[in-house]
């Protein structure tokens, strides 16, 4: 296999999860009785631009589907984190009627609806039904197709160019990278800016956050790399922010090459850092998979002790780093009881691979399991404020990344 960027040849292992199902392929009981769909889930890194990236066994219209079950608006922090955005952007750019926002992955319209009500043009582009819909309900126009850049150009054709180009958690689903970087300058007004937020590599291997990678994740990106594939694109990297959403974020900010934008100092000091941390040095990535199996190991242990001691495990958040950790460590019904999730499209359904049946959240107050291992641990404190009841009964919550915590 060829990077996916600069087409070297890769040989070089960062992860072996084995094989799974996508991580976001729920399943309804009669599919329970239906062979099931795994691929094998391999991340290698490319040794001349450092591009983390799953092997190609899976096509994006496989992951996405028109039923795609992550709705971003069911995390009260999530939405919290977009409209702080959206203000931010609106005064700093003076967005007003007669500018052009376009969101790529709009999901069910969590972050563009804060400009809709504010009367600024918005587009926002979602290939997967089940978001859009909810997203046009909220009077958000959407163009459902997969972006890349025959679509930037036939947006600047038509006239549609952006002043201001968001895409939140969607540069590392995109399966050809330079593709779609293309489209996003095909898509910039002359003096616009992109905005991309995506979980920071060095975060990853420095956290051990392993269950972040699945086949839906096509790449693991650093500021260097990410600077790289916008410089072969005709862009250039500007500014950047850390950000504590997932794990740990940058958020960085492009324009066009020509552009007289400067660059500013905070773009210098996180390509030194990631140097510091070894990004740039292969045995940083071939050591990550004994890091990995033993956060798999311990959660593991865990579950196996508790119920030779005859305790109730349920878990809450069937997101798909839930999935992955499940999965790779072989856990099943027996281990763990039921997951609860706040997204109704996933309610009533089983976790891909485990079979885990998904619940509402009430139903971890109708069944006071001993401990509620959260498993989207990035929203770990806003997990337990909204299942304080826990406590109740004495009953106590368990994250497993980066290591096993009984909180």
């Amino acid at each position: 296999m060829k990077c996916r960027h600069c087409h070297n040849e890769l040989t070089h292992t960062f992860l072996d999860l084995g094989f799974a199902p996508p991580s976001n392929a729920y399943l309804t009981a009669n599919d329970l009785n239906k062979p099931e769909k795994n691929y094998p889930l391999k991340v290698k890194v490319c040794e001349e631009c450092w591009l983390v990236q799953t092997e190609d066994y899976t096509q994006a219209d496989e992951l996405f589907s028109p039923d795609y079950a992550y709705f971003s608006s069911t995390s009260s922090g999530w939405l919290d984190h977009a409209k702080r955005y959206s203000q931010q952007m609106t005064e700093a750019l003076n967005l007003n009627c007669d500018c052009h926002v376009i969101e790529v992955a709009s999901n069910d319209g969590y972050l563009l609806k804060n400009f809709v009500e504010t009367g600024i043009p918005c587009l926002g582009i979602e290939p997967t039904d089940s978001t859009a819909n909810a997203a046009e309900k909220l009077n958000i126009p959407v163009l459902r197709e997969f972006f890349g850049n025959k679509l930037g150009e036939q947006l600047a054709q038509e006239g549609k160019q952006a002043d201001l180009i968001a895409g939140n958690n969607v540069y590392a689903h995109v399966p050809d990278i330079n593709d779609f970087t293309k489209g996003l300058k095909a898509a910039l007004k002359p003096a616009g800016i992109i905005t991309l937020e995506f979980p920071h590599l060095m975060q990853l291997i420095k956290h051990t956050q392993f269950d972040t990678i699945y086949h839906e994740h096509f790449s693991y990106l650093s500021l260097y790399t990410v600077s790289q594939i916008f410089q072969v694109a005709g862009l250039k990297v500007w500014h950047v922010e850390e950000l504590p959403t997932h794990g740990g974020s940058l958020r960085i900010y492009g324009c066009h090459q020509e552009d007289k934008r400067a660059t500013t100092a905070s773009v210098d000091a996180i390509l030194k850092q990631e140097i510091e941390e070894g990004l740039q040095t292969l045995e940083t990535y071939t050591t990550f998979q004994k890091m990995a199996d033993h956060v798999k190991n311990n959660v593991l242990q865990f579950l196996i002790e508790q119920k030779q001691a005859g305790k109730k495990v349920a878990a809450y958040g069937a997101a798909a780093k839930g999935n992955t950790l499940l999965n790779y460590a072989g856990v099943k019904p027996d281990l763990l009881s039921f997951v609860s999730d706040a997204a109704e499209a996933k309610q009533g359904k089983y976790m891909p691979g485990s079979h885990i049946p998904i619940l509402s959240p009430k139903a971890i107050e109708q069944q006071s399991p001993d401990f509620v291992l959260i498993l989207p641990w990035n929203i770990a404190n806003e997990v337990m404020e909204q299942n304080s009841v826990v406590r109740d009964w004495g009953g106590q919550f368990v994250t497993a990344v980066p290591e096993l915590k009984i909180k």
